[in-house]
């Protein structure tokens, strides 16, 4: 089942064109990892599929409530335990029971605790876990493993081949090897946007402000 086709895709950040002509699907089962140089859109595309900002160009086909995406921030409420951070989510997302979820980030030990008093990768470890709560098949992540040691690494990484493994795709912005031979690779380089043409109004400035 394809759970994301983009077709001729243009994204724009600061009313200026980054990417364009962009093609790529995603069907269960797949991962795709995103690779780039700093500024060439990959934060960008990541939050124009997600829904958080429309693109300038193009289509973006994917079944609706079908992605759960994890940014930069870890998405959690300090006053409020592990396990009810969790809890949260899930019930938001209607998703499934949160023990899975606490076992596969090696949070069992750390259930009562805000979420205030841990440390940054101890808040990285369950923004990722509450990926496993949203019940979404499609996973769109940006730099997913900053704060994370290598053990804490090696978890994701199991985590996210059992999402793959039970039917889940993910797109994934990193500059690290995640030990997933399978997944393919989507270097943004060839889709950048030529900033150099003339015209008489920036690339993009009239898609984005209108």
């Amino acid at each position: 089942m394809t759970l994301i086709s983009v077709r001729d895709l243009a994204v724009a950040r600061g009313g200026l064109r980054v990417i364009e002509s962009l093609d790529f699907s995603l069907s269960g089962g797949q991962a795709l990892v995103l690779r780039g140089p700093n500024g060439s859109g990959k934060t960008t595309l990541l939050r124009t599929l997600a829904g958080l900002q429309p693109a300038v160009a193009g289509q973006i086909d994917c079944p609706p409530d079908s992605i759960a995406y994890a940014g930069h921030a870890d998405g959690l409420k300090p006053a409020l335990t592990v396990s009810e951070n969790l809890s949260f989510w899930a019930s938001v997302f209607g998703g499934p029971a949160i023990g899975p979820a606490l076992v596969a980030m090696n949070l069992t030990e750390l259930t009562a605790r805000p979420a205030h008093t841990l440390s940054a990768g101890q808040k990285r470890r369950l923004g990722l876990a509450r990926l496993m709560v949203t019940g979404r098949p499609l996973w769109l992540l940006d730099e997913p493993t900053v704060s994370l040691d290598s053990n804490s690494v090696a978890l994701f990484a199991a985590m996210l081949r059992a999402h793959l493994a039970a039917g889940g795709a993910a797109l994934v912005a990193t500059h690290i090897d995640l030990g997933l031979p399978e997944a393919g690779l989507l270097d943004l380089t060839p889709y950048r946007a030529n900033l150099t043409r003339r015209d008489d109004r920036p690339a993009g400035f009239n898609e984005a402000f209108a």
